[in-house]
């Protein structure tokens, strides 16, 4: 890593990673002699790690023009990336650009072209139309998680990119199925394939499959009870509708269920707040679409509710792709309908659930969280909310939760008993020497 600044010693450090796992090394030993590379490999193994290091080898710190552009096919998996590029601590620049973000924004951000710039297929396409990327430079293309992009319908503005990409010298393709072909837009030659999906039967041992019957068709009142037998463990719903996705979570609010919705028809900033409020313990049940079977890095999910069966076994090993991560374990189950049968593809032992005839609501959540209408860009750190709560809203650090800050605003966790009692000491206080708006998140 003659290139850059830090060692892989010192960048493991800086993501307390103690050692890489036998898929990065690969993927690092063969874009060294290959131009061309496919990795195949399961969600959750470190992918992200497995092309962000190749890259780094070959960037080079003194050409201050765009060297690398990451394609992904999701605004959150581009900003998962961006984090982890960010936390390696090798001084060189990344910018992140997806749709529901101000491209006035990332406009300023490329003003001074980064090293690095991972998006999403739309809003690259349109940066590189209007002039704002520098493309001459760019001689590595990443297309992370190039299959779901597929299956999304991003091919013409794929196409458009790795067109305008004139000096291309290397592509790194990488997926967790080989159900797709590679589109010849891509123009790989003589490509090498690293397939690491065998290990999935491990995953396998840690998960757990499970059914419960459905008295009807309508399975919202099993669903309830179902959530009421597992408690208060951190679940994802999965339906196949946006319009299912809010009946579903409307129906849990109403009897009781505390939880959060999110679909790919939300804004940028309500996906963001049902996300931190999941990840931060707000709330412990999230309904979704499967835009959130890939991409997500949310730790320590327990169980997988699928609450209409997926339409494919690709869309089924990615939702449960969301549990029984790293060396945890984790739960699977299938509601089904009277006329419902399992898939054939659910060929693993399966234990049937039995409810119990009365469903006690679980414990509700012990946080909150707080909205505050500033962020990155208004100079905030999570440094600057802990002392600020603590000084001015008389929070004790155990009361301070998980803080997430963005561009322009930032979500933190506070104890639920605490919570009035913070926003009140805060009401007329100044962050960072100015006033700005803090309440509960919506």
């Amino acid at each position: 890593m003659q290139n850059i600044k830090y060692a892989v010693s010192d960048i493991l450090s800086n993501l307390k990673i103690d050692a890489l796992n036998d898929m990065q090394l690969a993927s690092i030993e063969a874009n060294k002699s290959n131009n061309d590379v496919i990795l195949l490999s399961a969600t959750g193994s470190g992918k992200t790690l497995g092309f962000l290091l190749p890259i780094l080898e070959q960037v080079d710190e003194a050409n201050k023009l765009t060297q690398a552009l990451i394609i992904v096919p999701s605004r959150e998996l581009a900003i998962q990336i961006e984090h982890v590029f960010k936390q390696m601590g090798t001084g060189l620049k990344i910018t992140c650009c997806y749709g529901g973000h101000l491209r006035e924004t990332e406009e300023n951000n490329l003003i001074q072209p980064p090293a690095v710039i991972v998006g999403t297929p739309g809003r690259l396409a349109d940066h590189i139309r209007r002039g704002n990327i520098t493309v001459d430079a760019i001689k590595m293309l990443v297309l992370d998680e190039f299959d779901k992009s597929l299956e999304l319908g991003f091919q013409a503005e794929m196409s458009f990119i790795v067109e305008s990409l004139k000096n291309l010298k290397k592509h790194m393709l990488t997926s967790a199925t080989e159900a797709v072909e590679v589109p010849d837009f891509v123009r790989m030659k003589g490509e090498i394939k690293l397939n690491f999906l065998t290990g999935e039967e491990v995953a396998e041992e840690r998960l757990t499959t499970k059914t419960v019957m459905s008295d009807g068709r309508d399975k919202l009142e099993t669903l309830f009870r179902l959530i009421c037998m597992i408690g208060n463990r951190s679940t994802i719903i999965f339906c196949n509708h946006r319009e299912s996705v809010e009946r579903t979570s409307e129906f849990l609010a109403e009897k009781g269920i505390i939880n959060e919705f999110y679909h790919g028809a939300m804004e940028q900033q309500e996906r963001d707040s049902a996300l931190c409020k999941f990840r931060n313990g707000t709330c412990n049940v999230l309904v979704t679409t499967d835009l959130a079977s890939r991409g997500l890095d949310i730790p320590n999910i327990r169980n997988i509710i699928h609450y209409h069966l997926p339409h494919t076994e690709d869309i089924y090993t990615h939702r449960n792709g969301r549990t029984a991560r790293m060396d945890a374990t984790g739960t699977t189950i299938i509601i089904l309908s009277p006329d419902e049968t399992l898939p054939e593809y659910v060929n693993e032992e399966v234990e049937q659930i039995t409810l119990p005839e009365h469903a006690e609501l679980p414990e509700k959540p012990k946080w909150t969280t707080l909205f505050i209408a500033a962020g990155k860009k208004d100079k905030v750190n999570k440094v600057d909310i802990v002392g600020f709560l603590g000084q001015k809203g008389e929070l004790k650090k155990e009361d301070i939760g998980l803080i997430e800050v963005k561009d322009f605003f930032s979500f933190v966790a506070v104890r639920k008993t605490k919570a009035a009692d913070a926003l009140s000491l805060v009401k007329h206080e100044k962050i960072k020497g100015k006033k700005v708006r803090i309440d509960i998140a919506k």
